[in-house]
């Protein structure tokens, strides 16, 4: 379990831990400040790196909240700038422990427990959105789903209020690929997911007639019928590209009808599915907004919700603090399978994070590799016991905190989490991403409050309150909960009232394309 600290931050460097042997900057720092335990900086550090809190031999490994990040590449004084010009990534052993920390949730009696005003489908569902969705089959289709959705302007949808957009969700693979095996199943269950997701009052599928994923086959293999609330059109059937949009704009006409009587009721917390993100990560990430979403998660968990940590590549080196906090052996084997199968399999020999190098912008924001990424990334799940591990798109049907196997891409990341049943997504970030979900609305939350001025249009929160000192963690964690709630409830996401998400549908692609 990492210990956090729940104090605001203060003084112009943190020590997260007392057996750290780097100092993490609030501030940027200048040659020559004086630092806790009486170590003054030899250098200039920016705000989020690490200095040296005490003299680091070559070879030790770099701890931060008392986990190995790196090693160190060569002898490092004392208030020394420590970054991956003199710390490197090497792969080290860690015991897994298998459910040896797990607990119970404490969970709050039922008749205290949060509620929000959601959607109720027909079929139990809870929805925190009301969309129609359009989606393709295969990149062939992908123009004609976005010209039946352009078709539905704001003034086209303005006799039905309750309706929040007609959205297409095309993507660029379904043929040229294989014709059966995982990589197919999985674009066809992540597709399944969306057109059953419950914010989509109804939905379209629309094929080209000769690709690989052929509408039929689709909907038999994830046992979907066309009803009400979901209808097929293939091009070549139809006539091609005039018709099929026609007949698809006119579909989504009698669909809106019935999509606009909805009414918002009260629902417990327990029906929010919350997909967690983080992009664009800085040195804060572990310090504010990470563990801050994580105390938000344990609050959902306890009031019965779920959320789903991610993006496999973005948790390695740190997979043994989740591994010890699973509720079963079967638990924490499924996450190490996983991992296994990335570093063994499908990366092997490839230049990406989970290898080592993590990007541009995470560099300049303070991270110096993946296992430090990692150790932030991981926070986004709070301190819960891990209940269930997920192949990517699978439905998620565990309450409490579970994984799901996903790239750090984002968009491939939520694509996932989205067709898992996430009616949210929460995305913390440092550097200032910028996102969007359709159809589940995305809360963005910043690590720092200079980008959060920066970018006031894009954020929803500012958990730099946490190193301003004027928020503790467990107070930005329930501003956090209390926020899913609003959303959840209606309230527009900074993403939403910019328009943001009708590009971000995005399965993983794992195959081949031939």
């Amino acid at each position: 379990m990492i210990e956090l600290l729940d104090r605001p931050a203060s003084g112009p460097a943190i020590r997260l831990h007392a057996d750290d042997n780097v100092l993490i900057a609030r501030t940027v720092i200048e040659l020559g400040a004086k630092l806790p335990d009486g170590v003054v900086s030899r250098s200039q550090v920016p705000a989020g790196h690490k200095i040296a809190a005490r003299a680091i031999a070559r070879d030790e490994p770099i701890r931060k909240y008392n986990v190995t990040i790196g090693f160190a590449s060569t002898d490092i004084p004392a208030g020394t700038y420590v970054h991956s010009h003199n710390m490197e990534f090497r792969e080290f052993q860690r015991d897994y422990a298998h459910a040896q920390d797990y607990r119970p949730v404490q969970m709050v009696p039922e008749a205290e427990r949060a509620s929000f005003m959601g959607i109720v489908r027909a079929n139990g569902q809870v929805a925190t959105r009301n969309y129609i969705g359009v989606l393709s089959t295969v990149n062939c289709s992908a123009t004609v789903v976005h010209k039946v959705a352009e078709y539905f302007t704001p003034e086209r949808l303005a006799e039905y209020p309750n309706v929040d957009g007609v959205v297409a969700f095309a993507h660029g693979t379904g043929c040229g690929m294989e014709l059966t095996g995982e990589p197919m199943d999985l674009l066809r269950r992540t597709m399944a997911g969306y057109a059953t997701h419950a914010n989509l009052a109804g939905a379209l599928i629309i094929g080209l007639g000769c690709e690989r994923n052929q509408v039929s086959k689709l909907l038999a293999a994830q046992g979907l019928a066309e009803g009400s609330r979901l209808r097929s059109f293939v091009m070549q059937d139809e006539g091609g590209t005039t018709k099929t949009v026609a007949a698809g704009i006119a579909a989504v006409k009698e669909m809106l009808p019935e999509a606009n009587r909805v009414t918002r009721t009260r629902v417990p917390a327990s029906h929010i599915t919350v997909g967690l993100q983080c992009g664009g990560s800085d040195g804060f990430s572990s310090i504010t907004a990470n563990p801050a979403l994580g105390a938000a998660v344990d609050l959902l968990v306890r009031h019965g919700g779920t959320a789903i940590l991610s993006e496999t590549p973005e948790i390695y080196g740190v997979e043994h603090t989740l591994t010890r906090r699973a509720r079963s052996r079967e638990v924490g084997e499924k996450l190490i399978e996983r991992i296994r199968w990335w570093k063994e399999e499908y990366t092997v020999g490839r230049d990406t994070q989970i290898n080592g190098v993590v990007s541009p912008g995470n560099q300049s924001g303070g991270l110096a590799n993946i296992f430090e990424k990692s150790l932030g990334s991981s926070m986004k799940g709070g301190t819960g016991p891990l209940m269930e591990v997920y192949r990517y798109a699978e439905p998620v049907t565990q309450k409490g905190f579970v994984f799901m196997d996903t790239p750090g891409f984002d968009p491939v990341s939520a694509t996932g989490q989205i067709a898992g049943g996430a009616n949210l997504i929460a995305f913390t970030t440092g550097r200032g991403s910028m996102f969007g979900a359709k159809p589940s609305p995305s809360i963005k939350l910043a690590t720092n409050t200079p980008m959060y001025n920066r970018l006031t249009e894009d954020m929803d929160i500012n958990c730099g309150g946490i190193l301003d000192g004027t928020h503790t963690l467990a107070q930005m964690g329930q501003e956090i909960f209390d926020h899913f709630l609003r959303v959840a409830s209606g309230e527009r996401t900074r993403s939403e009232l910019l328009g943001l998400g009708d590009h971000e549908f995005i399965p993983w692609n794992i195959g081949v394309t031939g």
